[in-house]
């Protein structure tokens, strides 16, 4: 009788308390996050069976709020889908849009770093202090590089009111200096709102070999020849979906997914190539006009509507020779199939929520790019993107000889220039160019049955990246906090399209629009567009100085292309939208205009941090691995000296890495191959030097050495390497040449181990290549250049990260 009683009093308490922990989410005050627990009084009850307990506080999301998805993918124009009469299959979005609604006036930031802090905060991107890509953050307020803690991302303010919160794919908001080991971890994923990563920090990343954190330990990749980033990271995604569904089936979840793709490289399985074979022989010009041909038709574009001029730097596609037509063919067919594969990879995650059974009230933003389609391939594309960054022209002739292991492993590609201005049709420009909508606006799908009625229908409204977290809000039920994290919060830039959803006539509500990067800079107000060309992507220089650019002017409403100036017609107009430039451009920190090219790349000259700085040696050990360039020693261009202290263990064959950094691509190791150790140097996978020695390592510790003496007289020179074991000379040989600039974006340095690709093949990468023995501590030192040698690598490594920031 008693126990039963107690039951029964457990279970009416336990009831209250549910009800009254339901009743009190209704009152929950969400302007402040974390929303602060109720305070109870101290109880003066002896007896605990007497006593009633509080309600349990216990955050949880609006009722009916939906689980959100965001797709963003990487580097496609708005001509990149089918549904916006591209050539290539995207049937996962082409159903989202026939579901639901799609845009044609949606904005992105025209580069990468600066779209996804916009898109994740609501911000626009000076705000998020991402005026450029991390790589070029300077200590100008607006381009440092690190978001500040007034402007807290979505994902924060969803996980705080009681959402799951997954990230998948790149980041690219992590400053080079912070994404190391030794942190500091503010501004990655797991500290910025995501309760999961699963990704990789940087700019792009080998799909056949990625360099990849879940949270913040680095990944090993598994012993699959098969295996593809793309694939995995899809993985990774639908099993976490269903796994916060099997165990909080109520618990909205927040998914950003965003591939690498279709980001160089361009790598993609045979199966998915082949399918493409011989549909872009007709070239990039017949392209453009097909293209045109059916946004016209399909009402993506108005009737009348004309191809804006090529840029003049892209050649006619007749005017080629047979050669370069069946090698850029090669390129686009491969770009096309790593798109094909993105798009089916989305559809598996898509499948995966509604295999819930929430898929109804799941709102999916599906954004087909986070700038135009990249013309950084230049003029012919590229087999291996780092020669391009060292100086090393390609020639078409050379990359014909492997046209067939295009997009493969052994390829680290890009596609020649002329296709990206195909895709961003019917514009002039590409990515990186934001005063121009090549470079800016995108296709973008929304799917929302249960918050959309229309299927299938266009919405002509302008919008901007920044307007999806205020939609999200405003779809979950959830107002705009006022405090995150005990810091006040600066308001969003963006408006909520949620307005528009079930009106197609709805007025405009984002009606002035800043845009800049790189000194190319434009202003939307109400229809009218100004802008000026400040420099082309391939340029690297400005064409002018910022107080002379010729600025140009548009009525978007009757002249979609931006194909008739009116600056000459209408001064006045002109000059009111650059006073509103420059008005929005002081309000959301865009001021002082930075288009300095070789001092902002460089760390020293713009304030940037960088943990090397100064440092002439570092000392390792074995399980220090994953150190990318930004915050490994550099010893390019210059004399240096690898110092190992290595112990084999009885009867066993020393056989490993002892130290390497790049990869396949490019970079150099210090190695133990059965017993013997050496030394090899790849130079971008064109040419391999080995010093080795002749005898068998002996059991117990050994100290081995290299010395390269560096030849001097500019960058990218060879030397003499010597390779002593015990301070006994074991060999000697040539390196006649070296990388003056870059081995990777995404290769470390390594030691015991090479991760992702291999710099010795026959060592091989990952588990293969760990070393048998220990290795208790490595120092690498480098020798200080000379004068003229210096001022030359500190110009070319301008250039040369120029270069590779822009692609970013």
């Amino acid at each position: 009788m008693r126990r039963n009683a107690i039951n029964t009093m457990i279970g009416v308490a336990l009831s209250a308390a549910c009800a009254a922990s339901a009743a009190a989410q209704t009152g929950l005050d969400r302007t402040q996050l974390p929303i602060p627990e109720p305070k109870y009084p101290n109880s003066n009850i002896l007896d605990v069976s007497k006593a009633t307990p509080p309600p349990r506080f216990d955050v949880k999301a609006p009722a009916k709020a939906p689980n959100v998805i965001i797709v963003l993918i990487d580097d496609l124009g708005f001509a990149g889908t089918g549904t916006y009469g591209g050539p290539i299959s995207t049937p996962t979005f082409d159903r989202l849009a026939s579901q639901g609604l799609i845009y044609n006036n949606f904005h992105t930031t025209a580069v990468s770093s600066p779209t996804r802090a916009a898109i994740k905060s609501g911000r626009n991107h000076h705000v998020n202090n991402m005026g450029a890509i991390i790589e070029m953050g300077t200590t100008f307020p607006g381009n440092t590089g690190q978001i500040p803690g007034n402007v807290a991302p979505l994902a924060e303010m969803l996980r705080l009111n009681g959402y799951s919160t997954g990230a998948f794919g790149k980041w690219h908001e992590t400053a080079a200096w912070e994404a190391s080991a030794s942190g500091p971890f503010d501004r990655w994923p797991t500290r910025q709102g995501f309760d999961k990563f699963y990704g990789f920090l940087g700019g792009e990343t080998n799909q056949w070999a990625p360099f990849i954190y879940d949270g913040t330990h680095q990944v090993e990749l598994p012993e699959d020849p098969n295996y593809h980033f793309m694939s995995d990271m899809t993985d990774q995604a639908v099993a976490w979906v269903k796994y916060q569904k099997a165990l909080k089936p109520d618990k909205p979840v927040f998914v950003y997914f965003a591939p690498g793709a279709v980001h160089a490289p361009h790598h993609v399985p045979k199966e998915w190539i082949a399918r493409h074979k011989g549909k872009f022989d007709q070239g990039w010009d017949k392209l453009r006009e097909q293209i045109l041909a059916r946004q016209i038709e399909r009402g993506i574009v108005p009737r009348g509507t004309k191809l804006a001029l090529k840029p003049e730097a892209i050649p006619d596609w007749d005017t080629l020779s047979a050669d370069q037509k069946r090698l850029f063919a090669r390129q686009f067919e491969v770009f096309a199939a790593f798109l094909e594969m993105t798009d089916h990879e989305v559809g598996r995650l898509l499948q995966a929520v509604k295999d819930t059974g929430q898929g109804d009230n799941t709102l999916v933003f599906y954004v087909a790019g986070d700038n135009g389609t990249s013309a950084e391939g230049g003029a012919n594309g590229m087999f291996n993107e780092m020669t391009y960054f060292n100086g090393v022209t390609e020639k078409v002739e050379d990359m014909l000889q492997s046209v067939d292991k295009w997009g493969g492993p052994e390829t680290y590609p890009h596609m020649a220039a002329g296709w990206a201005v195909a895709l961003d049709t019917p514009y002039q420009w590409t990515k990186q160019v934001a005063s121009d909508p090549g470079g800016t606006k995108v296709g973008m799908a929304i799917y929302w049955p249960k918050g959309i009625k229309g299927k299938g229908e266009l919405r002509t409204q302008f919008h901007h990246v920044i307007d999806v977290a205020p939609t999200i809000l405003e779809a979950a039920g959830l107002p705009f906090p006022k405090v995150v994290n005990g810091v006040k919060q600066r308001p969003m830039d963006g408006v909520s399209m949620v307005y528009s959803f079930n009106d197609a006539r709805a007025k405009d509500r984002h009606t002035t629009q800043y845009f800049e990067m790189f000194g190319n800079r434009a202003i939307y107000h109400d229809g009218w567009f100004a802008r000026t060309i400040h420099r082309a992507p391939w340029e690297p220089e400005p064409r002018r100085g910022l107080a002379d650019d010729i600025w140009e002017l548009y009525d978007t409403r009757t002249d979609f292309s931006l194909v008739n100036d009116l600056a000459m017609k209408y001064p006045k107009k002109l000059a009111e939208l650059k006073a509103l430039f420059l008005k929005e451009a002081e309000k959301n920190k865009a001021l002082p205009i930075d288009d300095r090219v070789f001092e902002r790349v460089n760390a020293e000259l713009v304030g940037r941090p960088d943990l090397m700085a100064g440092r002439t040696s570092i000392t390792l050990a074995e399980g220090m691995t994953g150190m990318t360039e930004n915050v490994f020693l550099n010893i390019k261009n210059k004399s240096k000296t690898i110092t190992a202290e290595i112990e084999v263990p009885e009867g066993k064959t020393a056989n490993g890495i002892i130290i390497a950094q790049g990869g396949r691509f490019g970079g150099w190791a210090l190695y133990v191959k059965d017993g013997t150790p050496a030394y090899d140097y790849n130079f971008l996978g064109l040419q391999r030097f080995t010093v080795a020695g002749k005898e068998k390592l002996k059991p117990g510790k050994s100290t081995i050495r290299f010395d390269f003496a560096y030849d001097g007289g500019g960058l990218g020179k060879g030397g003499v390497g010597t390779l002593f074991v015990n301070d006994r000379k074991v060999g000697e040989g040539r390196i006649e040449r070296t990388q003056p600039m870059l081995f990777s974006a995404d290769e470390t340095a390594d030691v015991g181990i090479d991760l992702a690709t291999p710099v010795v093949e026959s060592i091989g990468s990952e588990a293969k290549s760990k070393f048998t023995g220990r290795i208790p501590r490595v120092t690498v030192e480098v020798k200080e250049m000379k004068k003229a040698d210096k001022a030359d690598e500190d110009k070319a490594r301008a250039v040369a990260a120029h270069k590779k920031a822009l692609s970013n």
